[in-house]
């Protein structure tokens, strides 16, 4: 089951466990050290499915002004290739289209995970740049 909450309604465990599991990925996976745990965290829904108390995948959104920032998008890498990534896809599109009906979703996403992305119909509007020493590239599903 799919766990959706805010920053204050985590549990000590679920916190720990979620930062676990992103530092694993982004920091220790992909060898890029940079402030995985942001002030973003702070105002952001974080949705979360665990098996055996382990985070096994994660996105957070975070609202601005303008769009909703889908961001730190994980599938635990025990569990990749298990479709678990396209149902987590279809859980952004859902809560999305439930909590912020009126708001354009964005992603800067790596881009070799373009046709991923474009599952839920995000699309490409940048060309590629490096962040964090990493091909990414801007993505934006329009309402």
């Amino acid at each position: 089951m799919w766990k959706i909450k805010r920053l204050h309604e985590l549990s000590t465990i679920e916190l720990l466990n979620i930062m676990i599991e992103r530092v694993s990925i982004f920091v220790v996976e992909q060898n890029c050290p940079y402030q995985e745990i942001d002030l973003d965290d702070k105002n952001c829904i974080h949705v979360f499915k665990e098996e055996d108390n382990k985070i096994i995948a994660y996105f957070r959104l975070i609202e601005t002004d303008k769009y909703i920032k889908l961001g730190r998008v994980i599938v635990n890498k025990n569990y990749r290739g298990k479709r678990l990534g396209n149902e987590l896809l279809n859980k952004v599109k859902e809560i999305c289209d439930e909590i912020y009906p009126n708001y354009d979703i964005y992603a800067q996403a790596q881009a070799h995970l373009e046709k991923y992305y474009n599952q839920i119909g995000l699309k490409k509007e940048s060309d590629i740049y490096l962040e964090d020493n990493i091909p990414h590239i801007d993505m934006y599903y329009r309402r």
